[in-house]
């Protein structure tokens, strides 16, 4: 261990600026000198005998020569004068104890020495009282004054008055952040939480004012403007009863938001953390357990190439695996800009990252990749999405959706590539729609190339991912900004809804445990009313329904459902070993030679820019539960 004076002495140069540090060394000084002084004072009842007062020089000059070097030790000139805490105070109790443990062992070595002794061993225990109480008050006085005077001068302030919900560590830390910060606009209130213990209790001068069922009466009786709720465990359904809550106090009241427990760095919260309420947020739900050891083994240290890596589902994708530690990530993405910003998010990465800038359709670029790179894992994610306008370009979503798929699996193939994970969707379903169609062609296609060369091909569905591109939520938050309408298709549409994090992480599962030529559909949950997410984001934005924002039903859109289904109509399911995945069982045999000559005809007159009724027939053909739109008629090609 270094000596104490050479660390004080580093220590004292060291992160804080040296006029703060100087004012502390001065000041300790001389309340280091008050306590020698004062406890003698107080030793012989203010008559201090003259053989010791000739002597004060001496013991103030050892104790100074000894508790300072221990104060630098425990960096206690490091320390924020504002923010001097229960830590720091503990700092201090540590370096005073075994500094007046030194000085008393140094009066015992020097007690033959002529001014050491007669030296009342009851001085130790004074001056230990005294430089407590001196030095500990001085480093909390600013804390002290600062909180004091914003309770004195809260009104003059005009701060925005603020419930707090949950009076755990992460409420303390936010309402003492509101307190100290100069920038807050925030003044807390109190607190709500469910702890009977804690009801009344008062923390940093904030009362406890009750439990969730109080909320309404808590909101009334103290003029609350706005609710923040600081319980990073909290899940989607607590949310939505708070805010349920608050909506029956018919006030208006905003409510905030803290991150989730695993977005926040070391526990720590900040003012800068304070969010509004989302509708993702209250369309949330439970935490996903995953078996992050299986997934380990079949990615740490592979090559991974994921296609559509800039879209919603394979930024994650991306996102996510490179936690795992691959060799390289290869991300390919037709889209430039989206390609290079995802590069920029996942450059602090460990792994090697190589964006990949090309079509899955060009044979000879995919060739390429996979030649130079050899991929050991493929996650399939690009694709044509949006159903309306496929409706209308059958030839554009069966190139991408099938050829392109038909051309990374047969390379996948020809490169002995371990696993190959296609990301499909719930409207391949008893599929109404061009694009329901092609993904559920894709998934039979790649169920074909399963078995041969040891590649392994895995499908899995899922519904709507929520915040993704050309999704509701930024369609109506955009609605909403302008004033509304807020449009919706029908009143009775409903849809399934994940956050990209939860199906991603799913989608890895399924990679891990699936054995190759199967089709896996996670748990969705409950279906969503689109109608009442509408009034639900409507009214997080501060409005009524149909009072101050209206909205208006434009029916549904070409090759649209009004529910989404989980199981096609000739299949059923069976469990995994994961709650979430279910493992897909088809009851009907297909004729592989003649499935193959239907794809390979329907691609060849696609890619001729067939009329929408040649190559909708086809597809009939090739998928029975297809019932198409007859409503719709081809648009020219140019």
């Amino acid at each position: 261990m270094k000596r104490p004076s050479l660390e004080f002495a580093k220590n004292l140069l060291r992160t804080t600026p040296f006029k703060r540090k100087a004012f502390f060394l001065a000041a300790d000084m001389i309340l280091i000198v008050i306590s020698i002084y004062g406890s003698f004072w107080m030793r012989f009842g203010g008559a201090v005998p003259s053989n010791f007062r000739e002597n004060l020089v001496y013991y103030s000059l050892l104790a100074l020569a000894v508790k300072l070097p221990f104060f630098g030790f425990f960096n206690l000139y490091n320390i924020s004068w504002r923010f001097f805490s229960l830590r720091e105070l503990l700092k201090l109790f540590q370096a005073l104890t075994l500094s007046s443990l030194t000085f008393g062992l140094l009066l015992f070595f020097l007690k033959t020495r002529p001014a050491f002794v007669t030296f009342p061993r009851s001085i130790l225990l004074l001056d230990y009282i005294f430089s407590m109480g001196l030095i500990g008050t001085l480093r909390i006085s600013k804390r002290v004054v600062r909180e004091f005077s914003f309770r004195i001068n809260k009104e003059m302030r005009n701060r925005t008055k603020i419930l707090i919900i949950g009076a755990g560590s992460t409420g303390e830390q936010i309402a003492r952040e509101m307190m100290n910060s100069r920038r807050s606009i925030y003044f807390p209130v109190g607190y709500i939480d469910d702890d009977p213990a804690k009801k009344g209790i008062a923390i940093h001068g904030i009362k406890v004012l009750g439990t969730r069922k109080d909320i309404k009466n808590i909101l009334i009786s103290h003029s609350i403007e706005e609710v923040l709720v600081a319980i990073p465990t909290a899940n989607s359904s607590d949310i939505r009863n708070i805010v349920e809550s608050i909506r029956d106090s018919n006030q208006a009241i905003k409510i905030k938001i803290l991150p989730g427990i695993i977005d926040l760095i070391d526990g720590n919260v900040t003012l800068s953390d304070i969010k509004e309420v989302q509708v993702e947020d209250l369309l949330g739900r439970e935490p996903v357990e995953i078996d992050f050891k299986a997934i380990r083994s079949f990615l740490t240290g592979k090559r991974v190439l994921i296609t559509g890596a800039g879209g919603s589902i394979g930024s994650e994708l991306a996102r996510s695996v490179l936690q795992f530690e691959p060799e390289i990530c290869l991300l390919l993405d037709i889209d430039e800009t989206e390609l290079f910003y995802l590069v920029n998010r996942l450059k602090t990465a460990k792994a090697r990252i190589v964006p990949c800038l090309g079509n899955i359709c060009d044979s000879g670029g995919i060739k390429r990749i996979f030649d130079e790179f050899s991929p050991n894992v493929v996650f399939h994610a690009a694709a044509l999405k949006h159903v309306p306008i496929l409706e209308y370009y059958p030839d554009e979503a069966v190139k991408t959706n099938i050829l392109g798929t038909k051309i990374l699996g047969e390379q996948a193939l020809r490169s002995g590539v371990e696993r190959f994970i296609n990301i499909s969707t719930d409207k391949a379903i008893n599929p109404t729609s061009i694009m329901g169609a092609t993904k559920r062609i894709s998934e039979e296609l790649l169920k074909t190339l399963n078995e041969r060369n040891g590649t392994h091909f895995i499908s899995v569905r899922f519904g709507n991912v929520l915040g993704s591109r050309g999704s509701v939520i930024p369609l109506f938050k955009e609605q909403i900004r302008k004033g509304g309408p807020v449009t919706v298709t029908h009143p009775e549409v409903k849809r399934y809804f994940m956050a990209p994090s939860e199906a991603v992480l799913l989608v890895l599962e399924a990679a891990a445990i699936g054995e190759g030529g199967e089709a896996y559909v996670l748990d969705m949950g409950e279906p969503v009313k689109i109608a009442d997410l509408a009034k639900e984001m409507i009214r997080l934005s501060g409005f009524e329904p149909d009072v101050d924002i209206p909205i208006v039903y434009t029916g549904l859109r070409a090759g649209e459902k009004l529910f989404e289904e989980l199981l096609g109509a000739e299949e059923g399911s069976e469990p995994t070993d994961h709650v979430k995945i279910f493992k897909v069982r088809s009851s009907r045999q297909r004729d592989e030679k003649e499935f193959k000559a239907k794809v390979e005809r329907l691609i060849e007159i696609c890619a001729k820019g067939c009329r929408r009724d040649e190559a909708v027939g086809i597809m009939v053909e090739t998928v029975p539960t297809y019932r198409p739109d007859r409503n719709v008629v081809s648009i020219c090609h140019w």
